[in-house]
């Protein structure tokens, strides 16, 4: 018992120290001229050292683990992933000197799978990504591991009060801003984990800010937030990484969001390539959900005259997408036509024209 405290107790002394050498994220405004009034910002989620908003998730999910007393010496360290995730896990596995294997749809794009590996971990490809959290289920029985089990744990993990929290951060880094306190935050759901935080803190802290989870065209996040149910299930997997699920998480707080919308996968990605256009590198597909999500908001926000602020997320960068997102030829051979597409968020955001109505939405966003 001794023993194993004694390397608990170095483990957090470890996460402790790599979290003290790290600085925070960015806060990147983005103007809107058709949008006058509204002032856009992306917190830019990937200058974290593994690249993307998941690297706050996988701190979160270490300390809980190890403070639970569930992570021993030697023991591997199993998730189910889209890649994202893994990354970072893999990461501070590496740190704790533990094996780490991460449980991934076949369909994951390489870039991640070999990030994965630089960190040290191993990949096992699932060809149903429905079935991600079985097969890890199964791993870790098998291995005598531990499975971090991210799409349970994400909302309890993190302090949603102060550490570790990218709420809190989001409100510090406004504060000299025009309007400090904003109108709206925009994050689009894997786990629900980062969506849970934001709308708990604003409660908390007692602003009258209000968050909008913006969902994955093959997700059952937006269709339970709608109709209530949690026992909602698709057979498929969702085509922006990162974002969407076949089975409503326990993750999900429906509870604390103000609205929700579901962006189809297309606007999603033409939003992404607009978006690394006006940044000037490249962005995930994730970042192009909420930057249509931080659209709708503000184009309600200027029909109904209200001036203010709006923060998305920008979740990782577009480096892990070189092969896919950003591939024309397989864009085309997954029958995306973005062109027109571009131009239509373009046109949005430069000149106030409206956003496709049909885009399905619910909540305080009508």
């Amino acid at each position: 018992m001794h023993d194993s405290r004694q390397w608990t107790r170095e483990a957090l002394r470890i996460i402790e120290a790599d979290f003290q050498r790290s600085a925070d994220t960015h806060l990147i405004p983005l103007e809107l001229p058709g949008l006058p009034g509204v002032e856009l910002y992306f917190k830019d989620e990937s200058s974290h050292p593994t690249g993307s908003l998941k690297h706050r998730l996988a701190r979160s999910l270490f300390l809980y683990t190890l403070c639970n007393g569930w992570l021993r010496p030697g023991a591997p360290v199993i998730e189910a992933s889209s890649g994202s995730t893994a990354i970072s896990e893999a990461y501070f596995a590496r740190l704790l000197g533990l094996p780490f294997i991460a449980v991934v749809p076949a369909g994951t794009a390489r870039e991640k799978l070999a990030q994965i590996a630089f960190y040290g971990g191993q990949t096992h490809l699932v060809d149903d990504p429905t079935q991600i959290h079985a097969e890890s289920l199964r791993l870790a029985a098998a291995s005598g591991g531990h499975f971090m089990d991210q799409f349970t744990f994400a909302e309890r993990a993190t302090d949603w009060r102060a550490n570790n929290n990218i709420a809190e951060s989001i409100f510090q880094q406004m504060r000299h801003e025009r309007f400090p306190e904003p109108s709206w935050l925009v994050s689009s759901p894997g786990t629900g984990g980062t969506l849970a935080t934001l709308g708990r803190y604003v409660r908390y802290r007692q602003h009258p800010t209000r968050v909008l989870g913006a969902d994955a065209e093959r997700s059952v996040f937006f269709d339970s937030y709608v109709s209530g149910e949690r026992n909602l299930t698709l057979d498929c997997g969702s085509r922006i990484e990162g974002i969407g699920r076949p089975r409503v998480e326990p993750s999900f707080m429906p509870q604390v969001l103000d609205a929700m919308c579901k962006v189809p996968d297309a606007l999603s990605l033409a939003a992404m390539h607009y978006l690394a256009q006006r940044l000037g590198r490249r962005v995930g597909g994730s970042s192009g959900t909420n930057l249509i999500g931080a659209l709708l908001v503000a184009q309600q926000m200027v029909r109904q005259g209200e001036q203010g602020s709006v923060v998305a997320i920008l979740c990782d960068s577009g480096e892990r997408y070189a092969t896919s997102y950003y591939d024309n030829a397989w864009l085309t051979a997954q029958g995306y036509d973005l062109a027109p597409l571009i131009q239509r968020v373009a046109a949005c955001a430069e000149q106030g024209q409206a956003l496709d109505h049909q885009i399905p939405r619910a909540g305080d966003l009508r």
